[in-house]
């Protein structure tokens, strides 16, 4: 029998998927096994059949080219077959996954995510079990030493926060995962849930076990219906092998997972508006203090960690805190999961070491634009985050080394545009994505947006450049310094990268 694989990830069943796995699953002594993306998603959807050598690919094929798949039996087409062209070879060996370091990602496109007995037979729950076999404060200890930082975006140190939840006082603390994931061009949180829920879950139980909580919460957006139905089953499915209960892995310890459904506010993505939301009321940024650490949901001090965070957390405990902190660079430890999007030719999932630069992720891995066009820019971190000029894009992707240049590296996201982009035009796109999601709480970030989208809509049609830019800039200011959280804070980063790096696009020159 001949086992073929296709991925029920959300990006490939929206390119047919669905139709192709219907496809070969008619066919006399196949074997069809649906599995996350492995990440290419120029290839979706991709096939791969199960041979002697390994796993050999094909994408992107069609439903009706799925047909010949049954004969070929993992060899290359021959010329003349419509999947000539679609040969990927072994998948383990395509350059775009062979150059990776798949840590946090390395289940991703090889387990079916329906399957905890999958999970389990790929390196699944080794970590838990080396947790339970050390103190809570050793387990912390580990997540310390392998300086694992928060991959929402904030890069805070995540042993940091679980000692503190660790150390605060209270019987009743909670672990909170937060798949809130809105940023233009970013999909790793959605990606990993519908293709490796069991990640998740091992990391929220390793949190609970390390700072005492028996409660945890994975807040997704109501927009990734696949992964909502993904997950929900996955702890159905750990409750009955009794993963999650009153007695996890016959350890003694309790544990129980909720999964709550946003209702599509991306300010949700900030921990205290997630918790607001959670508890039922509309999500607005909280004042701090008191921290979530301290006082966190319904008053609990709370673990808050990004999906891939709290994904990551397994391998470390499974291979050890100093293993992991071998990876990366510096103060950037590990692997960090960035996402390729845009004008860019091979979009898709990307896992290597803090350190790569923006260039060797661009055109190394993305094969530049997918207009053929040179890249002009490149965003980094989600829509609030800055513009890189092509002259940029030799920086390393670390915390520090982005930082000290005026850029920020938050959830991974990568957005490429070519040489035809109006960066005047995408510095309004940030004001006015500022306007439609602000929680409205503050003035800064309520009003200012408000002010400064209106403020290049007449810079745009036309008005002086010299009375409306420096208008803007005490705008930027305003919100930068005086924004209760980071939506109205990081509003400004965009529109000044654009007028600092691309000035001509403010002067007329490109009009």
């Amino acid at each position: 029998m001949t086992t073929f694989y296709v991925p029920v990830d959300a990006a490939a069943r929206s390119v047919g998927a669905d139709e192709v796995a219907a496809a070969l699953a008619v066919l006399h002594g196949a074997c069809v096994v649906r599995t996350g993306s492995r990440g290419m998603l120029w290839c979706e959807p991709l096939v791969e059949v199960d041979t002697d050598a390994g796993r050999v690919g094909y994408g992107p094929v069609t439903p009706t080219a799925a047909r010949e798949l049954a004969d070929l039996a993992g060899a290359e087409p021959p010329p003349t077959s419509p999947l000539r062209t679609a040969y990927l070879g072994l998948v383990e060996q395509h350059p775009f996954l062979a150059r990776q370091r798949r840590l946090t990602t390395a289940r991703l496109g090889v387990i079916d995510p329906g399957d905890l007995a999958d999970y389990e037979r790929h390196g699944g729950w080794a970590g838990l079990r080396r947790a339970f076999t050390m103190t809570p404060d050793a387990v912390v200890a580990e997540v310390t030493a392998s300086g694992l930082r928060g991959r929402g975006g904030a890069g805070f140190p995540a042993g940091v926060k679980w000692a503190t939840v660790a150390g605060a006082p209270g019987t009743e603390k909670c672990i909170c995962a937060n798949g809130d994931e809105g940023d233009s061009g970013t999909f790793a949180d959605r990606m990993l849930i519908e293709g490796d829920p069991g990640s998740l879950l091992e990391g929220m139980l390793i949190a609970g076990y390390a700072v005492g909580a028996h409660t945890g919460v994975v807040y997704l957006r109501s927009e990734y219906p696949d992964a909502i139905t993904t997950l929900r089953r996955a702890v159905e499915s750990a409750r009955a092998a009794g993963i999650l209960g009153p007695n996890v892995l016959g350890s003694g310890f309790a544990f129980d997972v909720d999964v709550r459904v946003g209702a599509g506010a991306y300010i949700c993505g900030e921990e205290t508006s997630m918790l607001e939301s959670i508890e039922g009321r509309r999500g607005e940024v909280r004042s701090k203090p008191p921290i979530p650490a301290l006082r966190g949901l319904f008053g609990r001090p709370t673990v808050v960690n990004n999906i891939l965070t709290l994904a990551t957390v397994p391998a470390i405990l499974a291979d050890g805190g100093s293993t992991y902190a071998a990876y990366g660079t510096d103060r950037s430890r590990g692997t960090q999961v960035f996402q390729l999007a845009g004008n860019i030719a091979r979009g898709g999932l990307v896992e290597v070491d803090f350190g790569v630069t923006v260039r060797e992720l661009v055109e190394g891995f993305g094969g530049g634009t997918r207009s053929g066009r040179p890249v002009r820019a490149v965003q980094l971190g989600g829509p609030l985050g800055a513009y890189l000029p092509e002259s940029a894009l030799d920086l390393p992707m670390d915390y520090e080394a982005l930082a000290a240049a005026g850029f920020m590296l938050g959830h991974g996201g990568i957005v490429v545009f070519d040489d035809t982009v109006d960066m005047a035009r995408q510095a309004r796109f940030a004001m006015e994505f500022c306007v439609k999601e602000s929680c409205g709480k503050c003035t800064p970030c309520r009003v200012g947006s408000q002010r400064g989208m209106e403020s290049l809509d007449r810079f745009l049609a036309g008005a002086d450049p010299a009375r409306e830019l420096p208008l803007l800039d005490r705008i930027c200011t305003t919100m930068a310094k005086g924004s209760l959280c980071a939506m109205g804070q990081l509003t400004p980063m965009p529109v000044r990268s654009a007028l600092t790096h691309f000035p001509e696009d403010f002067a007329g020159g490109r009009r």
